[in-house]
């Protein structure tokens, strides 16, 4: 998928007006790849302008301490991020000559971001608002006990007919229905 040019030039200015990309300039390719990678999913699925932002504000400040980390130019101190090229003031009381001070820190490997965690909920609860409405406008098609047996308890479509009593083609056709409903709710 590929951004449209406002959201290209949304992401440059946030990266640009991070303090963290002074000194750091010659970084600016990762930390826009970075920044596009993490935030594809986010940049479809999200329609608030406002909200778009603040998302991408978010996942520009973790992808440039990720990209910085990588390429050993930040470490995690106790009070949060320090360059590598900064000796903290408990470490030098004692030195006189900084220059031998060399600085090592092994990168953190975040499985899951705070904003990744943030936009499955968002999607997940779009998904159960959208199942809700389409059973309460067609309650006779049982599509909210379709769609827990099918994706909550893991049934096969000849299993949820046989618990339903209908065929198996029309398990498959309301489950198609209620795909496409779940689709449009995120606009594809």
């Amino acid at each position: 998928m590929e951004l449209a040019q406002d959201k290209i030039d949304l992401i440059e200015k946030i990266i640009k007006s991070d303090r963290k990309f002074a000194n750091n300039e010659d970084l600016y390719d990762d930390f826009f790849n970075e920044t596009c990678k993490r935030s594809l999913l986010i940049v479809k699925t999200v329609t608030s302008d406002a909200t778009l932002e603040a998302y991408l504000r978010k996942i520009a400040t973790t992808s440039i301490l990720n990209v910085l980390k990588s390429e050993g130019r930040l470490r995690r101190t106790k009070s949060g991020y320090m360059s590598v090229k900064e000796v903290p003031l408990e470490t030098t009381s004692n030195l006189t000559d900084y220059s031998h001070v060399t600085v090592t820190y092994e990168p953190v490997d975040i499985q899951e971001t705070p904003e990744d965690l943030a936009v499955k909920k968002d999607i997940l609860q779009t998904i159960v608002d959208t199942v809700y409405e389409i059973d309460q406008n067609s309650p006779d098609k049982n599509y909210l006990k379709l769609y827990n047996l099918r994706y909550q308890d893991g049934l096969t479509q000849k299993e949820i007919a046989d618990e339903l009593n209908i065929s198996q083609s029309e398990v498959s056709k309301r489950l198609f229905k209620l795909m496409n409903k779940v689709k449009q709710a995120f606009g594809s």
